[in-house]
């Protein structure tokens, strides 16, 4: 994950409206930083997957998650 969608607790002033507001905001930042980098993993070359530490199956099993799972 990302350093703009790090996980942090939210101010305990903000209106719940706001709070809810923000966390969807949050959520769907976090969506798309798994979208984004599934993506760009599925474009890495066997060998690259290797030097990562990963298996191309173990590779093609994250790629195919869908972007809401963690």
């Amino acid at each position: 994950m990302s350093a703009r969608t790090a996980t942090f607790a939210l101010p305990a002033h903000l209106p719940p409206l706001s709070r809810a507001l923000v966390a969807l905001a949050l959520a769907v930042a976090r969506w798309d930083d798994r979208r984004r980098s599934r993506h760009a993993l599925a474009r890495l070359d066997a060998h690259i997957l290797t030097d990562i530490g990963l298996t191309p199956d173990r590779a093609r099993d994250e790629v195919e998650k869908p972007f809401w799972r963690d």
